[in-house]
């Protein structure tokens, strides 16, 4: 008996390739926009030809199957045609963070072997800066005119190569399992490390969450009349796949260039943006800006990841009608694992109820499996009391890191895929992260998590922003300790901060063991190149002080 699938000879095998993501919206949506700024709008079909005159430029100068193609651009349409015509070419495209120290920048680079660097002119004095770093033989598309003087190999400007470059290019079938992207971790400590992602994986990514964030009946969904702008930088984690996803669907799609308030509002209320995904920073400048006080926000659905989103923000976002939950990821799960959706019976809940819920880090997508687990490995109860490891496994997550076989084993330990993540989960199987494995607080031997605190103690109205990290002590070993941003003119002092905290305790909200916490007052909080609040940074500061 044959148990396999027979093969017609003549059959197409169909691979999952990104080609397949470009076709659809391009040949049944083409005259949908995609705009950047409030300096240029092209349609679907104009796109298309400009992904093909992109990959004709590539090829001319040299780019072969295989080739490296870096981009160190804002976020705009050329980001998005670098997405397609570099991985459909079967090169693979590196996004550069802009925002690393100059020696890991150079060290990125430099590891991932790029062979050609499309870079926009406000960048170039940043590639001059570590010339002597990086090897001499690789090519660069300048973007726009730039007047600083550069020894750079400059082949050409990127829209005056493709106005002459060849508007048709058949994009070749390959195997799925070629490597499409790499990017770079923003870990704090050690050396960036590349992750990647095949055309198989990414392709996955945008069907399973293509079909996982529109599936809520009423809340949270994004679907074909969304008017979409990604709030997340394009250079990580593929802005997190969202672009790929609207593409796919063929969406009007607003692209903000460098983040400026002023020009993210403007389109924002002119475009009549509908779908946004940010980490809370983001969300907390346009909320507390006065420029967007006077417009209605009612139309606007956010999601926030890379970090908690404290239920302060989220009422306030709330009170101002934007429809605003959490998802979860990292840069290893390509990277969506879990979103917060709410249902009918949940939306008639108050608004603080309502904030409860869409704190959360939510439910996994689909074909994906988590584990919440103890340190002996043992899965913790679904009480959303235990805190345990997040463990993963789906289709999409990236297999290891580029060229670093010791990291990678650990990141797949046990054939799970690690996430260091610590979480509860309660009876519905929703997640709600309480820190990470590194930041976790040992009071007298018990777990306490960071960022509950953090979310108390942010939600007075004299606070701005607050983090907790641990202070070693001699007694419980260790304690938490809240650093605190008072709100501009605004007098807090640290018997307010315990009394907020320990009200929380006496409520059951808090672990007893909070009542060990200290407090410092700053003026500012250490950030990651994503927006992520710098932990280690914040121990250097407040530990060694």
């Amino acid at each position: 008996m044959e148990y396999t699938i027979p093969k017609t000879e003549s059959a197409y095998e169909y691979p999952l390739l990104i080609k397949q993501l470009y076709l659809a919206p391009t040949e049944y949506r083409p005259d949908e926009k995609i705009i950047y700024r409030d300096e240029m709008e092209i349609t679907y079909a104009q796109w298309r030809e400009r992904v093909c005159r992109l990959a004709s430029v590539l090829e001319s100068i040299g780019v072969v199957r295989g080739s490296t193609v870096a981009v160190l651009d804002w976020d705009s349409h050329r980001y998005l045609e670098a997405y397609y015509g570099i991985p459909m070419m079967g090169a693979v495209l590196h996004t550069i963070n802009m925002r690393l120290a100059p020696e890991f920048l150079a060290y990125t680079i430099e590891h991932a072997e790029d062979d050609v660097i499309i870079c926009h002119a406000d960048f170039l004095p940043l590639l001059e800066s570590i010339k002597g770093r990086i090897s001499e033989d690789r090519k660069f598309l300048l973007i726009g005119e730039s007047d600083h003087a550069t020894t750079l190999d400059i082949v050409g400007e990127y829209e005056e190569l493709l106005a002459a470059a060849e508007p048709a290019y058949e994009f070749p079938d390959f195997d799925e399992n070629t490597r499409a992207t790499t990017f770079y971790t923003t870990g704090t400590t050690g050396l960036p490390k590349g992750v990647y992602f095949s055309h198989r994986q990414i392709v996955l990514h945008t069907l399973i969450n293509t079909i996982s964030l529109s599936a809520s009946a009423v809340q949270g969904r994004l679907h074909k009349e969304s008017v979409y702008m990604p709030l997340t930088p394009m250079f990580h984690v593929h802005a997190w796949g969202i672009p790929y996803i609207a593409t796919y669907l063929g969406v009007k799609q607003v692209y903000p260039g460098k983040y400026e308030p002023a020009m993210i509002l403007k389109l924002l209320i002119s475009q009549r943006v509908s779908y946004s995904h940010c980490v809370p920073t983001i969300l907390h400048l346009i909320l507390n800006s006065p420029a967007a006080a006077e417009f209605d926000l009612s139309h606007w659905t956010v999601i926030i990841g890379g970090a908690a989103l404290p239920k302060a923000t989220a009422l306030q976002a709330l009170k101002r009608g934007i429809d605003v939950s959490s998802g979860y990821g990292m840069s290893e799960t390509a990277p969506v694992l879990s979103v917060t959706q709410l249902s009918s019976k949940e939306l008639e809940l108050d608004l603080e109820e309502q904030a409860a819920i869409r704190t959360r880090t939510g439910k996994p997508v689909g074909l994906t499996q988590i584990r919440v687990v103890d340190a002996e490995g043992n899965e913790v109860p679904a009480d959303d009391r235990t805190p345990g490891e997040i463990l993963v496994r789906n289709p999409y997550l990236s297999m290891g890191y580029l060229k670093d076989h010791v990291h990678s084993e650990k990141l797949w330990e046990g054939g799970w895929l690690h996430t260091h993540d610590v979480a509860c989960v309660n009876r519905e199987g929703s997640l709600r992260i309480i820190d990470r494995t590194k930041d976790v607080i040992k009071v007298g031997g018990e777990w306490v998590g960071s960022l509950d605190i953090e979310d108390v103690i942010t939600k007075h109205e004299k606070v701005a922003e607050s983090a907790v990290i641990a202070y070693p002590d001699t007694q419980w070993g260790e304690v938490p300790l809240a650093i605190v941003v008072p709100v501009t003119g605004a007098e807090i002092t640290e018997r307010e901060v315990r009394a907020i905290v320990m009200n929380s305790v006496e409520a059951g909200i808090l672990p007893r063991e909070v009542v060990t916490l200290k407090v410092r007052f700053t003026d500012m909080i250490d950030k990651t190149s994503v927006g992520k609040i710098n932990k280690i940074a914040l121990r250097e500061r407040f530990l060694e002080s």
